[in-house]
């Protein structure tokens, strides 16, 4: 059946009548109102705490936007996707990166396959590898252990475990050191192994066909490398103690040197910015051990369970979709900045980029027709306090408005007490600044405070307003861990998914990362001699094959 278009729907126009009533609100006035207004606009689920207080809203907002949910079939998609069903239609697949992280003896069936059983069967193998490597009994080809893991990956088979690596340091392992290579930029993988001995590093090739151009441009070399330096007779037997799949490309492994027993398998339901929870978070479990790894996984599952049973009034991940939602189209928020105020999750921006964008960067419906909305705004950031110093003069000044997350831990892991008081200082403060602002009138009259003559106040007093009324959240846990980590990504994951089925966009296919990998192995061969242009000319537009031809006369 298909989906009527989003303005077409009964609650969108009733969203629309209201946000005209909108337009006028201030946020301080909201606050001055309503003394309960945080403890009402607030909520808590999995070990994370959501303040969505400060956004231009009101409890109004709140109920027509979980009607247009309802009438949208958030909570009937929700249990098709927890179900199995081939939610992802454009590939006919399920969507299950859920199961990745439900306990043993889990009820899953899919296609007459018992998925729970299938996963952990997965997690097992996990285990018994890393907990070798870990203790030091996996030795390399000279008898040296572990050192050293690179992981070889792009996209989420790279963005996922290595943000959640940095993330969780406090529990790595002292003798293990993690590197990443996913650029096909030759001076990514020249960095890692300028710092690696042959003799103690572990490579994993994480491709799920195991033909995926960056990553085995990569593996290639990294092949290369260590055939030229590996001392043991038998090339065969060394590459099978230093490298290991994650793949379901069982022949190709084979063909690459991998013994079969190391190839830790997934499934085509896991898609890749939502892999982290299945064999692609092989160097998680390798650098902070199985023990932490279940922990990860369990704290996504207690957010799962969450967004699975709570009322969407209550529901944490419903909420901050629905919001987002709320200011991206209706107060034409073309951008959303993510603020961790935590060091450890420095990476985390650029992980949500790619599950926001890649999932909700669509311009056409699930059956193909334009959208007739906005869809996924930008999603960009730093680690607090560092974006206060760099771009927070936009979002306070800027003639956009700019809605923010902000992320932070009450307890750090650290002993540094004074750092973190003024750490979350600042991520209060900023908060508080962008809904309140400062008047020209507060402005004018701390001037004056300060003995300014009258000429020199109305000079400055422009340039030191601030408008305010700027929207953001704010998620706050207890301590960053394993746990509230897997909580926090599960959170943004089902927030992704609520706004995808409002927009009745496919969140789960990425056919526009496609075309320009198709024109690059035509541009390569070209700029390898090997395709030879008809009548002398190539068939490219005057600026790609100007491009090409000063190329060419550099090599």
């Amino acid at each position: 059946m298909r989906t009527p278009s989003l303005t077409s729907t009964t609650s969108f126009q009733a969203l629309e009548n209201h946000a005209v009533q909108a337009e006028d609100w201030e946020m301080r006035d909201l606050f001055a109102a309503d003394p309960q207004r945080f403890e009402r606009l607030s909520c808590e689920g999995a070990g994370l705490f959501l303040d969505y207080s400060k956004n231009r809203l009101d409890g109004r907002t709140l109920e027509l936007l979980a009607e247009l949910a309802r009438e949208r079939g958030v909570e009937a998609r929700r249990d098709a996707m927890f179900a199995g069903e081939r939610i992802n239609n454009t590939e006919n697949r399920a969507v299950l990166h859920t199961a990745l992280r439900a306990p043993r003896g889990s009820n899953l069936i899919v296609d007459g396959q018992d998925v729970n059983a299938d996963v952990h069967a997965v997690l097992d193998r996990i285990k018994t590898f890393t907990d070798a490597v870990r203790s030091g009994e996996w030795l390399g080809h000279t008898g040296k252990p572990i050192t050293d893991i690179v992981n070889i990956g792009i996209g989420g088979s790279d963005l996922g475990p290595k943000m959640v690596v940095l993330a969780l340091r406090h529990y790595a392992h002292p003798r293990l050191k993690m590197h990443f290579v996913s650029n096909v930029d030759g001076h990514d993988m020249d960095a890692a192994l300028s710092q690696v001995d042959p003799e103690t590093t572990l490579f994993i090739v994480a491709s799920k066909t195991f033909t995926t151009a960056e990553t085995m441009m990569n593996a290639q070399t990294a092949r290369s490398w260590f055939l030229e330096r590996a001392s043991a007779q038998s090339a065969d037997s060394a590459l099978a103690k230093h490298f290991v799949a994650v793949s379901t490309n069982l022949e190709a492994i084979k063909t690459f040197g991998i013994d079969p027993a190391n190839m830790f398998p997934f499934w085509d339901w896991v898609g890749g910015r939502y892999s982290v929870w299945s064999a692609i978070g092989l160097s998680v479990a390798l650098a902070v051990g199985f023990g932490y790894f279940s922990d990860f996984l369990a704290g996504a599952h207690d957010m799962d369970e969450h967004f699975r049973t709570a009322p969407l009034e209550q529901n944490m991940p419903a909420i901050l979709a629905l919001v987002g939602f709320w200011n991206r189209e209706f107060l034409d928020a073309h951008s959303v900045s993510i603020a961790p105020y935590h060091q450890d999750l420095n990476r985390f921006p650029a992980y949500l980029q790619q599950l926001d964008m890649e999932s909700n960067g669509k311009c056409v419906t699930r059956e193909g027709e334009p959208v007739d909305t906005p869809t996924c705004p930008a999603i960009w950031g730093e680690p607090g306090t560092n974006g206060q110093h760099a771009y927070f003069q936009l979002l306070h000044q800027g003639t956009d408005v700019t809605p923010i997350d902000f992320i932070a831990a009450l307890r750090p892991a650290h002993e540094m007490e004074h750092h973190h008081t003024a750490l979350l200082a600042n991520c209060f403060a900023q908060s508080e600044a962008f809904m309140k602002g400062k008047t020209i009138d507060e402005v004018r009259a701390d001037l004056q405070g300060q003995g300014l003559s009258a000429e020199e106040v109305e000079r400055l007093a422009p340039h030191k307003t601030f408008p305010g009324n700027r929207p953001s959240n704010t998620i706050l846990m207890e301590r960053l861990t394993p746990s509230t980590l897997g909580a926090l990504i599960a959170l943004y994951e089902h927030k992704t998914f609520v706004q995808g089925v409002i927009w009745n966009v496919n969140s789960f296919d990425q056919w526009g990362v496609e075309l320009g990998k198709v024109l690059a192995k035509k541009i390569e061969a070209e700029l390898l001699g090997e395709s030879q242009p008809k009548d002398g000319k190539l068939s490219h537009d005057s600026s790609t094959n100007g491009l090409i031809a000063r190329a060419k006369a550099a090599f």
